[in-house]
């Protein structure tokens, strides 16, 4: 386990990772793919996207899938997709917001990464999401009610991830330095290396 101050925390992190997978976690909205873009060319990995993957193989959107097949067909394709792309080293992977919640899933996810949740509280989110309207989970009567409840229900499986950081409405860099740093600080509690 590294422990030397005087190195730049990027370059202490680098030496504790190793090539294992890093995947993000956390709620639609909450800046996985945009963060993990960065973080991977911090770092100089490969930055993977399940969501745009599971699109690539199933030669549709998300939001199609959704309407043709439903939720529980995605979930078994997510789940492919993501064991498939955890065979990969040396990757960032950023997940959909359901990905983690599923046992099967999050359980290949522990044990083959290390793993990080982007919490974000609801108002962020919320103002985030409200952006687009390709999600498939809020669309509904009272897209409110139903991100409130998603967050009741999922905010303490997230918290079965290794590293937990908290996204702000703060310059993408800012959450960057904030995962480097958490996952530094995972390591040396840990002494955990992959």
């Amino acid at each position: 386990m590294a422990n030397n101050k005087s190195k730049p925390a990027i370059t202490t992190l680098l030496e504790e990772i190793g090539p294992v997978p890093l995947v993000l976690v956390g709620m639609m909205g909450a800046g996985k793919t945009s963060v993990g873009r960065r973080l991977a060319t911090h770092m100089g990995r490969k930055f993977l996207d399940s969501d745009l993957e599971i699109e690539a193989a199933a030669g549709m959107s998300i939001e199609d899938f959704f309407a043709t097949h439903g939720e529980a067909d995605f979930r078994v394709g997510e789940t492919k997709v993501i064991q498939r792309l955890l065979g990969e080293s040396n990757i960032v992977l950023a997940t959909g917001g359901g990905a983690f919640i599923n046992p099967l899933t999050r359980d290949i996810i522990k044990k083959q990464s290390v793993c990080v949740w982007i919490r974000a509280d609801f108002d962020l989110l919320f103002a985030r999401v409200s952006r687009k309207s390709n999600r498939p989970l809020l669309q509904t009567p009272n897209p409110k009610q139903t991100l409130k409840n998603l967050i009741d229900a999922r905010y303490p499986i997230y918290q079965k991830a290794d590293v937990i950081i908290t996204s702000r409405d703060v310059p993408h860099e800012t959450v960057v330095n904030d995962i480097i740093e958490g996952l530094n600080v995972y390591f040396q509690k840990t002494g955990r290396t992959k």
